[in-house]
């Protein structure tokens, strides 16, 4: 069963320029109102249909916070595989620019299909593309979504409910790790059907002598009243 829904915005619309800064000098960016609270809501309501996924996992049981997600199973839902599919290539200059500048001899394809056989190559043939419910109190520990030796350096998180009406709390938190300094946070609130791009490892960043690496992982915040739905999209697949 797969949703028909589809994004409203087409990605040729956004202001790419914009997007591709932000990426590079921050290692993350916002595009707002890229779904309508109507399609939001129905991917929502299809959390508890168990024929969408493949594997249900408990946060609590593996110290990752409290909450629970859901990976979808191929075929993934329209949406979803749409997402996928075209911000991938706008995102792939983006990555490579990124190894060049930090001295890596790897690059990404242009098109999403060449990247996923990649993937399989390597054995890596589930689908990463997930659902998440946080309930009062729930929350997500920093952490990064690598799933094998190949992976793409930038991922997408879509807000499926608002903040401050549907629940409070929740923020979403990236925290940045620049060798020999302290840690800064970065918290941020996007409204329902907006969506954030983000590192899903590490960015360069420019010094004296040229570019170095940044670590970077992401978390939640605990969700204080209301239940917070997101859905991640992740353009490579896993292992297992």
């Amino acid at each position: 069963m797969t949703s028909k829904i589809l994004p409203v915005k087409n990605p040729e619309q956004f202001d790419w320029e914009t997007v591709e800064n932000h990426l590079h000098s921050k290692g993350f960016t916002q595009i707002k109102n890229v779904l309508t609270a109507d399609e939001c809501a129905r991917l929502a309501s299809q959390y508890d249909n168990h024929a969408l996924y493949r594997k249900t996992i408990a946060m609590e049981r593996y110290r990752f916070g409290l909450g629970e997600y859901k990976y979808f199973a191929y075929p993934l839902p329209q949406t979803v595989q749409h997402l996928r599919q075209t911000f991938y290539p706008r995102l792939a200059p983006v990555a490579n620019e990124w190894m060049r500048q930090l001295g890596q001899p790897h690059r990404y394809p242009a098109d999403f299909e060449t990247f996923q056989n990649l993937c399989r190559a390597q054995g890596q043939d589930k689908p990463t593309a997930l659902i998440l419910k946080y309930g009062p109190g729930g929350h997500n520990t920093l952490h990064q979504d690598l799933y094998g030796e190949v992976f793409f350096p930038i991922q997408m998180v879509i807000f499926l409910n608002q903040a401050g009406q549907d629940y409070t709390g929740g923020e979403f938190v990236l925290v940045q790790q620049t060798p020999r300094a302290q840690s800064k946070a970065i918290v941020l609130k996007p409204d329902q059907g907006d969506i954030l791009l983000f590192t899903t490892n590490f960015r360069p960043a420019a010094g004296s002598r040229g570019y170095y690496r940044v670590n970077m992982k992401h978390g939640v915040s605990e969700v204080l009243t209301g239940e917070r739905f997101t859905l991640g999209v992740i353009f490579h697949d896993a292992l297992s």
